[in-house]
């Protein structure tokens, strides 16, 4: 997500970059990290399943984290970082702020057996075109389908050559990748798919519509990555 508004960077700072604050580099890490768990609990059936894998079998949980660290976490991190880049590329000051509350929220969420992830935004400052605004929210959800795509070959990879860590790996990124897409799609509150409708319909409706349906088909079609 990436919010239009806000100290940018905790210490007043005024010059657009793509450098990052010791604070913006602390909140990505710690998000990054509650976000991997987060996954990884919710992938592990959350509950007593989640609790039972973690005590019983932590060098299962380990590789569970590690492989959402490089999913959901990664995803998450380059769709941030995406907003960032367009954002300085317009003039703005850009800058990550985790909500820790949101944090604290997508952990418990997964242990109850769902997961709801909105764990901060990229707020940037400057002028910008209506145009420009529309851009630096499109460019998180644009990221992820990259990174969909650049999973996919590891998941073939993985099945064709039976490695079933590499097809969990490959899976599992692009089904999150799709998701976050195209959730972050959706035209609702702060999500990027509500600046992008404001923008342009025709852009919103060629972004989220092919995105929505092939979330559907590789998701919950095809399973792939559950």
């Amino acid at each position: 997500m990436s919010a239009p508004r806000g100290d940018v960077d905790g210490r007043g700072g005024f010059e657009p970059s793509l450098r990052f604050s010791a604070s913006e580099l602390q909140d990505l890490l710690i998000a990054w990290l509650a976000l991997g768990f987060a996954f990884a609990v919710f992938f592990a059936g959350g509950g007593n399943a989640a609790v039972s894998l973690i005590t019983g079998n932590p060098g299962g949980f380990a590789v569970a984290l590690v492989v959402s660290l490089l999913t959901a976490g990664v995803g998450f991190l380059l769709h941030e970082l995406g907003h960032k880049v367009v954002a300085v590329r317009y003039g703005n000051v850009a800058a990550f702020k985790a909500d820790y509350n949101m944090l604290f929220l997508a952990v418990m969420s997964a242990f109850l057996g769902f997961i709801f992830a909105a764990p901060g935004a990229v707020h940037h400052r400057g002028r910008i075109t209506e145009r420009q605004h529309g851009l630096i929210a499109l460019a998180g959800p644009v990221v992820n389908l990259v990174l969909a795509a650049i999973f996919v070959p590891i998941w073939i990879g993985g099945l064709v050559a039976g490695i079933d860590l590499l097809t969990l790996l490959g899976g599992r990124g692009l089904a999150v990748n799709l998701f976050l897409a195209a959730f972050n799609l959706i035209p609702f509150g702060a999500l990027d798919g509500k600046t992008i409708l404001d923008w342009s319909k025709l852009a919103w409706v060629g972004a989220f519509l092919p995105s929505a349906a092939i979330t559907v088909f590789v998701v919950f079609v095809l399973g792939v990555g559950f």
